[in-house]
């Protein structure tokens, strides 16, 4: 293989490759390192014995989101405040494929499923998106983690289990996510707290995530009555947006939200039926540069 054909190969591959490395790192701007590290790899190896060049390219970004993940466990753990993935636009077009029997996460880009899987081991996580989401051969897997069949096939399971049990899935009516944004929109700025209230779950989150660059609450809020008064205060005290804008993130429709004295938000909601299960905002400047340069 050439060099304009093995650069032609990965290039072929760099989207499903990205795609990957996000749903394991939880972190897009990290997600692009680890696909040009094994794009230098690539180049750098005797391409003549690659037999399957997608293979061996999805085993060297398996195993380089690994090694990321185990580095930056210390950095986690001494993480300002709440911690969230890093929002990405996706195509416009409503709410996420919940088709089929709703179990599949194949299409399932959220925030809520990321969060659940940053609760898996790594490995669990690896082979979890690997079957899940990639449609991976056990064999494929095992060959990316250097386990037996076996093994791996008991970390999907196991991963299965964990993720089943913890993340929730409903049936979301079409254009179910506008009408509630904008409901919720309607009840902050009439400082409605008990509209608002209505509008959420009884167990409803608030996480805002600012990694200790921007104000933000350094725990996760929850209760609906709680949350509503919350965003009141939040949004009595900080004063109106100076832009706003919708745009469609993890797979769902969103805000980008230059507030008040210019910094830059990113709010994501989560339904549960036709209410508001949680609220997620991305105030950490470094988690938004890629999607400020796209909206801009």
């Amino acid at each position: 293989m050439n060099g304009n054909a093995a650069a032609a190969t990965f290039e072929g591959a760099r989207k499903r490759l990205t795609m990957l490395a996000y749903r394991m790192l939880g972190r897009w701007s990290e997600a692009e390192d680890a696909v040009q590290d094994a794009y230098l790899r690539w180049q750098a190896a005797d391409q003549r014995v690659i037999r399957v060049p997608g293979a061996w390219l999805t085993t060297t970004v398996v195993r380089l989101c690994l090694d990321r993940m185990r580095r930056t466990k210390a950095s986690r753990e001494v993480y300002v405040g709440p911690w969230l993935p890093e929002p990405i636009l996706t195509p416009e077009g409503g709410e996420r494929d919940m088709s089929g029997d709703g179990t599949s996460f194949a299409h399932d880009l959220s925030m809520g499923l990321l969060l659940v899987l940053e609760r898996l081991g790594p490995e669990e996580r690896a082979a979890f998106v690997l079957r899940e989401a990639f449609d991976s051969s056990y064999a494929e897997i095992a060959a990316a983690l250097g386990k037996n069949e076996a093994a791996v096939r008991q970390l999907v399971s196991r991963a299965r289990e964990r993720v089943k049990g913890e993340r929730k899935r409903y049936d979301v009516p079409p254009g179910a996510h506008e009408k509630l944004m904008a409901r919720l929109l309607s009840a902050i700025e009439a400082r409605d707290p008990a509209a608002l209230a209505g509008l959420l779950t009884k167990d409803a989150s608030f996480t805002s995530d600012a990694g200790g660059k921007r104000p933000a609450a350094l725990r996760v809020v929850t209760g609906a009555e709680e949350v509503a008064k919350l965003l009141i205060h939040l949004t009595s005290t900080e004063g109106s947006a100076r832009e706003m804008r919708s745009v469609n993130m993890n797979g769902a429709p969103g805000l980008w939200v230059i507030d008040h004295r210019g910094f830059e938000n990113v709010i994501e909601i989560e339904l549960d039926g036709e209410r508001v299960a949680a609220i997620y905002v991305v105030r950490n400047p470094e988690k938004l540069a890629h999607i400020s340069a796209a909206v801009h």
